[in-house]
């Protein structure tokens, strides 16, 4: 049998695949990313079920389940990609849990506190930034999608993953945006660019982001432009009841991800238990 070794050529048509088929830029980045950590972990060596097998069981044991899978999901369509799937792995095995972590779940109120610190230290375009990707539950990729345009029209076109879907830009929102643009003299395009007129990256945004945290009183560990989609989707889900809809304007394929973000706080799901009233 052929060695098989993973090459620069071999990267480079699975990368240009990718884009051929579609996928976002920062699905790209993120495969190319985790195939990085793969080609560095393997150091040249053939690859063989047994070196995929430990480098999974090493995965495991330095990251987050969730992060071991995504990891692990990138090497395996490399290697279907390449025809090699018999070195093809499982992902783990994830419990899903009935409720979520209060410690990295982030709250209304420290939500608002994260705004209000923004504004005090004068950081107007973080602040709408934060609300932004708050009230109309986009990705922080998806941010480039806030355009002049989209707001003079209330409404965004959001394109990800191969798909398109409209996401409404309420009007205290749409407001706070035509005064932004309008005092900074944007006519036209993305609005939350960079000082050379690129749009802005989820590097700059975490990083400005965790800058706030110990002024606002909030624990770094909730504090990232994720966790306020996750907050978006359990605020609209008590609202409106209706996890369908919610996968519709998250831009969910599986409803399943989706349940992800609305699971309730232990202390919710403790409340709703002990009304229950089922010890006599």
């Amino acid at each position: 049998m052929k060695k098989r070794i993973i090459t620069d050529s071999k990267v480079k048509a699975f990368e240009k695949n990718l884009v051929e088929n579609e996928r976002s830029k920062a699905t790209v980045e993120k495969y190319r990313r985790d195939l990085r950590n793969f080609i560095e972990y393997a150091a040249g060596r053939t690859l063989d079920k047994q070196l995929i097998l430990d480098y999974k069981l090493e995965l495991g044991q330095s990251y987050a389940v969730r992060s071991a899978n995504s990891m692990l999901a990138a090497l395996n369509s490399f290697l279907r990609f390449l025809g090699w799937l018999d070195l093809c792995v499982r992902q783990f095995r994830i419990q899903r849990e009935t409720y979520c972590s209060e410690e990295k779940e982030l709250t209304k109120d420290e939500y608002r506190s994260l705004v209000r610190t923004a504004e005090q230290n004068k950081n107007e375009r973080l602040s709408l930034i934060i609300q932004t990707i708050c009230a109309t539950g986009i990705r922080v990729s998806e941010l480039q999608s806030i355009t002049v345009e989209a707001i003079r029209r209330g409404e965004a076109v959001v394109s990800c993953k191969g798909k398109t879907r409209k996401i409404f830009i309420i009007k205290a929102l749409q407001s706070k945006l035509l005064r932004y643009v309008e005092k900074n003299g944007i006519v036209s395009g993305v609005v939350f660019v960079t000082k050379g007129g690129r749009a802005l990256n989820r590097s700059n945004i975490w990083k400005q982001m965790k800058d706030l945290c110990k002024e606002a009183g909030v624990s770094h560990k909730k504090v990232f432009p994720h966790n306020l989609r996750h907050l978006f989707a359990r605020s609209f889900y008590a609202v409106e009841k209706d996890i369908a809809k919610l996968a519709d304007i998250l831009g969910h394929s599986n409803i399943s991800t989706t349940r992800i973000y609305i699971a309730t706080s232990g202390a919710e799901h403790q409340r709703c238990m002990e009304s229950m009233r089922l010890v006599v």
